[in-house]
């Protein structure tokens, strides 16, 4: 689940908690869109801190010269 998902989850969640006065027999639709939005931020969480981990700065290797003539270190 992507950054996109997880925030899709907290809105989701979010408005079934606080915009919505449907009344379903045997769900409570409150506790189900806090779980939601706790999923949501669960998630984002552990997306952000993979995508820390995956920026992070590795130093630039040296290049490796090769000559290939091979007068080049000849004297005359």
């Amino acid at each position: 689940m992507g950054l996109g998902g997880c925030i899709i989850l907290i809105a989701v969640g979010a408005i079934l908690t606080f915009a919505t006065d449907w009344h379903a027999e045997g769900v409570n639709l409150t506790v189900v869109g806090v779980i939601l939005m706790a999923v949501g931020i669960i998630g984002v969480t552990v997306f952000t801190s993979i995508a820390r981990r995956r920026r992070a700065v590795v130093p630039p290797v040296a290049p490796t010269v090769v000559d290939t003539d091979p007068t080049a270190d000849r004297r005359y």
